[in-house]
C-alpha cells in the first residue's frame, strides 16, 4: 500500500497538469527587460522563479539532477509537477542516464523542459585542474552529438564543459571552440562550464571568456570557499552568466555509517537563499525528495532551527565525517595520487551509495592503482584530520568490481 506521502503525491498529480503547465509558460515567457537583471525573480506563492542572466530563461529555482536514478517514473513525475530543469551527463552510465532521459522525454512538448548535459573531455589532469595535449576537441564534438542521438534530441538547451578548473583550461582554446561552433550550428541554445574544484577561479574566468552564458558550480553550506565563491558569483553575474548550483546537499550523511544525515530541505534552503544563485539541480532519487525539494519554493526562508540543524554534530567523530575539499592534501603524495577525486570517489560511494559513479569517478584519477600498500608511513595530512591512506585503500576495492555489476 503507498505510504501516506506517496498517496499525497499521487492525488496532487491528478488533479491537473498545473505544475506542467506553469512549466511551459515560464519558458515562453521570456522578457527581455527581465533578462538584463540576473536575480530578478518572482514568487507566485508556489512557485520561486528566477532568470538565468542573460538567456533570459525564467524557471522554478529548484531543477532536478538526475545522475543518482534510472528511474524514469520519478522524472516523469517531476516533469508534471513542474519541475523545468533537468541536469543529466554522457559521464554518467558512460551515456545510459542520457538514454533514459531520452524515453522520458519522447513526446513531451519541447518547450516544457530545459536540459542540460556534458561530455567528459579526454586528457584531464584533475591534480591540477587542467586539460592536457591528449584533451581531443574532435572526440568531444562527437561525443557531444552522440548524447543528442542517446536523447532523441535535435539540440540541447545548455551544453557545458564540465571539469574546468583553473583560468587556463577555462580558457583552453581547442575545447572552447567547439563549444561556440556547437552553439552557432543550433545543436545547444546555450554553453557553459561546469567546475568542481578551484570553483573561485573558474567562475570569474568564464565571465571573462565573453562567450560563455552560464555557469554551473559546486555550491553548499559545507564549501571550505564559500565566501570566495560568493564573491566570484556576485562578479559572474554582474557580467550576465546564468548560475547554477550543483552539489547542494553537501553529501547527505554526516557520517560514513549514515546514521546522521544532514537537514536536506535546509541544505537546499541555504544555496536558494543566495539571489546570485539562479537555479538549483539536487539529485533526487526517491518521490518524497521530489515533492519535498519542490514545495521548498513554496516557503524557501532559513528558519534558527534549520539553520541551527547545519551545524556539524559536536560528537561526530572526525574519521567519520567527509572530505572538505580544500585539497590541502594536493601535491602531499610523492607518487601523486590524485587524493581529492578519490576522496569524491569515497563519497559517490558511502553517501550517495551510487557505487557506479564512485568506480568511474576512481578510474578517471588514474589507472585504479594505488601505491599505498607499499607505503610504511603515509606522508600525507588532512586538513581536518581524516585517514586517507585508509579512506584510499578502502575506495580502491571498487576497481575490481566488473563495471556492469553495478549498473
Amino acid at each position: 500500500m503507498p505510504s501516506k506521502n506517496r498517496r499525497a503525491f499521487i492525488k496532487q498529480g491528478l488533479m491537473g497538469a498545473t505544475g506542467a503547465g506553469m512549466a511551459a509558460h515560464s519558458l515562453r515567457s521570456v522578457n527581455t527587460s527581465e533578462s538584463r537583471s540576473a536575480s530578478a525573480e518572482k514568487n507566485t506563492g508556489k512557485i520561486l522563479y528566477r532568470t538565468l542572466g542573460k538567456t533570459g530563461i525564467r524557471i522554478p529555482v529548484v531543477g532536478m539532477g538526475t545522475g543518482d536514478t534510472d528511474n524514469q517514473h520519478l522524472v516523469k513525475a517531476a516533469l508534471d509537477r513542474g519541475i523545468v530543469l533537468y541536469a543529466t551527463s554522457r559521464y554518467y552510465g558512460n551515456g545510459r542516464n542520457e538514454e533514459m532521459m531520452g524515453k522520458v522525454l519522447n513526446g513531451r512538448s519541447r518547450d516544457s523542459y530545459l536540459i542540460a548535459t556534458s561530455v567528459m573531455p579526454s586528457g584531464i589532469d584533475h591534480q591540477q585542474g587542467l586539460y592536457t595535449a591528449e584533451s581531443d576537441p574532435a572526440k568531444f564534438r562527437g561525443e557531444m552529438e552522440e548524447s543528442l542521438k542517446h536523447m532523441g534530441l535535435d539540440y540541447v538547451d545548455i551544453f557545458f564543459l564540465p571539469f574546468a578548473a583553473r583560468r587556463e583550461s577555462v580558457f583552453y582554446e581547442p575545447l572552447m571552440r567547439v563549444m561556440e561552433d556547437v552553439k552557432k550550428e543550433g545543436k545547444t541554445r546555450f554553453i557553459g562550464i561546469a567546475t568542481h574544484n578551484f570553483e573561485p577561479e573558474a567562475i570569474r574566468a568564464a565571465a571573462d571568456t565573453g562567450i560563455y552564458d552560464l555557469v554551473m558550480t559546486a555550491y553548499n553550506f559545507k564549501h571550505h570557499q564559500r565566501e570566495a565563491i560568493d564573491d566570484a558569483l556576485d562578479y559572474a553575474v554582474g557580467k550576465g552568466l546564468g548560475t547554477i548550483a550543483m552539489k547542494t546537499m553537501a553529501g547527505i550523511y554526516w557520517d560514513k555509517e549514515r546514521t546522521r544525515p544532514i537537514n536536506a530541505r535546509a541544505a537546499l534552503k541555504w544555496v536558494i537563499r543566495n539571489k546570485n544563485i539562479h537555479a538549483t539541480v539536487p539529485g533526487i532519487t526517491t518521490f518524497d525528495q521530489m515533492e519535498s525539494n519542490y514545495s521548498i519554493m513554496d516557503d524557501p526562508a532559513l528558519t534558527d532551527e534549520e539553520e541551527k540543524s547545519l551545524v556539524p554534530p559536536q560528537e561526530l567523530p572526525v574519521s567519520r565525517s567527509y572530505c572538505r575539499r580544500c585539497r590541502a592534501c594536493s601535491g602531499q603524495c610523492p607518487e601523486r595520487v590524485d587524493i581529492p577525486t578519490l576522496m569524491r570517489s569515497y563519497m559517490y560511494a558511502y553517501a550517495y551509495r551510487n557505487l557506479a559513479h564512485a568506480r568511474q569517478t576512481l578510474f578517471h584519477a588514474g589507472d585504479g592503482r594505488l601505491p599505498c600498500l607499499e607505503c610504511k608511513t603515509c606522508k600525507v595530512k588532512c586538513a581536518a584530520g581524516l585517514d586517507i591512506r585508509d579512506r584510499l585503500l578502502d575506495i580502491r576495492r571498487l576497481k575490481d568490481i566488473p563495471e556492469d555489476l553495478l549498473v
